[in-house]
């Protein structure tokens, strides 16, 4: 393996992230910071709690997950779009570096990224809302797990498009709205028992879901289901990038 190679894409993935660091970091944990002062603050304290837990702490973890997810789209993707659009995609497809050292390279950026930003969020809710993590490590291990997953689905959205619009289609018009209504901000069991069957097809739900585990030890799906939901997704998207290296297609266009 060409660790050399692994270790040139990352470095310049991450120093990207800091030369634009408003934009990478600050940005989205201010704009948190607004949903804890209106939801946790404003909203929280007229509010009782949900499953033995304020208000204001039940919606820390899909708070974190929300940027998450949309985060670790938006740097894989941009971080592998670049390239392409600016012609350099044929300097990295002719060095001595394999698909998967590449792919290693940026997801691993984009993830460390996005790990970054959810860990920063998880200190800023300290100021606006009490709250305690009963799970600590396995709460660093699906923010992980998760974080990989969704920079992965970001390469493949990277290789995808061919302009910087096609770029956020996905993260705003389905990544977000699943995310609301996945349970960022409620239990699903507060819906009615239809709308609760037809909630558990929205994949965001068992990542919040399996998330909130490991902060209060409630979910509203079995954490067993929400790993091997993410588990199930990682190796879809992983299959995905192999064939679209393995056939050229969408990466030289």
């Amino acid at each position: 393996m060409n660790i050399y190679g692994i270790r040139a894409i990352y470095h310049f993935e991450m120093a990207r992230t800091f030369r634009t660091l408003w934009e990478s970091i600050a940005a989205p944990v201010l704009t948190t910071s607004l949903y804890f002062i209106v939801f946790g603050k404003a909203i929280g304290s007229r509010m009782g709690d949900i499953d033995d837990v304020s208000y204001g702490a039940f919606i820390i973890p899909g708070l974190v997950m929300l940027n998450l997810l949309n985060e670790s789209i938006s740097n894989a993707s941009f971080g592998i779009y670049m390239p392409k659009w600016s012609g350099t995609i044929y300097e990295l497809l002719s060095a001595p570096v394999s698909w998967v050292e590449v792919l290693i390279g940026y997801v691993g950026a984009a993830a460390t990224k996005s790990v970054m930003l959810g860990l920063l969020i998880l200190g800023t809710a300290r100021i606006f809302v009490p709250y305690e993590i009963a799970h600590p490590l396995w709460m660093i291990a699906f923010l992980v797990l998760t974080a990989v997953t969704f920079s992965l689905f970001g390469f493949i959205i990277g290789l995808w498009a061919d302009n910087f619009q096609k770029l956020q289609v996905v993260p705003m018009l389905i990544v977000t709205p699943l995310t609301f209504l996945g349970g960022a901000f409620y239990s699903i069991t507060m819906l009615p028992p239809l709308w609760q069957k037809i909630t558990l097809f929205n994949p965001v739900v068992y990542l919040i879901s399996g998330f909130r585990w490991c902060f209060y030890g409630v979910a509203d799906v079995h954490i067993g289901m929400s790993i091997g939901m993410t588990f199930g997704f990682l190796i879809i998207c992983l299959t995905i990038v192999g064939w679209v290296f393995k056939t050229g297609y969408k990466i030289r266009n």
